[in-house]
């Protein structure tokens, strides 16, 4: 009656992300639990007050507005998708609006405890070789976590030292690596990554994690907290990091723009409220009384 499998098989199709197709299938069933307990047996007799009652009712719960926000996409995309296959006569998702975000400023890692991360001994056993390469790419290249798990071996560009990751949209993109980066990578490859290969395991996978699988969101989490000995340092906020120190040492606000695989500059510029210090600079530089 509701078609979510269509939904989720359609999303496949589409080649959106799995991440996407999670997200988005799991929003819908939410919705679809809150319509029936609120004696709403079937999509159409789903309206748009219904569909507003919905997000008022997350606001109300405390979700974050970006939440909401991705909720509401999510929806539209299913009741289009409903409307396109005339499985309803109109999609009451057309006019529904959600909250603007909150603009929040990244995190970015101080000198510390980024200094504790990379520069301290690491150990030479498999598992430490891993957590180094991995970390060494976190912040050397910007990536997201879901960038980063999805990289194969042979996404590794040696000769030009650049890595080819396939980002938001299915988009691919090329992003380069500092030596240490590359160095790390290799000695993954060459001491650490068949040792804890099994038959199992897929064969393209560059980093695995301890079951021998491809590497995922939550072994990145587990890597960040064994290694940091100051305080907890999120995956993405070592992005930020790399965003803010490229600003601050004078990169064009469109080549991070690139490097990081945004979309739009609007996010990027993000980036500049947290790169004070570069502008400080400039002043102090330039101006007749700096």
């Amino acid at each position: 009656m509701w078609a979510v499998e269509g939904f989720t098989a359609m999303l496949r199709a589409a080649d959106r992300s799995p991440a996407t197709v999670v997200a988005y299938g799991g929003d819908v069933a939410r919705f679809i639990d809150w319509a029936v307990s609120n004696n709403l047996g079937e999509p159409a007799a789903v309206s748009t007050r219904d569909l507003r009652s919905y997000l008022v009712a997350l606001t109300e719960r405390g979700d974050a507005r970006s939440s909401i926000g991705r909720r509401r996409a999510s929806l539209r995309t299913y009741f289009a998708w409903l409307a396109d296959r005339g499985l309803i006569p109109t999609d009451p998702s057309a006019r529904l609006l959600a909250p603007r975000p909150t603009l929040t400023l990244p995190t970015v890692v101080v000198r510390e405890q980024l200094e504790s991360l990379l520069d301290e001994e690491w150990g030479d056993d498999e598992w430490a070789l891993l957590d180094r390469a991995v970390c060494e790419v976190l912040y050397g290249a910007g990536l997201r976590v879901s960038e980063l798990c999805g990289l194969d071996r042979s996404s590794v560009d040696w000769s030009r030292q650049l890595l080819r990751v396939m980002g938001k949209g299915r988009k691919e993109r090329l992003v380069p690596l500092h030596d240490r980066g590359f160095g790390a990578i290799r000695i993954w490859l060459d001491e650490g990554r068949d040792e804890v290969a099994t038959e199992e395991s897929p064969a393209d996978a560059l980093f695995l994690n301890r079951r021998s699988r491809r590497l995922g969101p939550r072994d990145v989490r587990r890597i960040l907290d064994r290694r940091v000995a100051r305080g907890h340092v999120y995956p993405h906020a070592l992005r930020h990091t790399y965003a803010t120190h490229l600003l601050e040492g004078g990169a064009d606000l469109r080549v991070v723009q690139e490097l990081l695989g945004h979309e739009s500059l609007t996010t990027t510029q993000l980036y500049t409220h947290v790169s004070k210090s570069r502008l400080q600079s400039v002043h102090r530089q330039t101006h007749p009384r700096g």
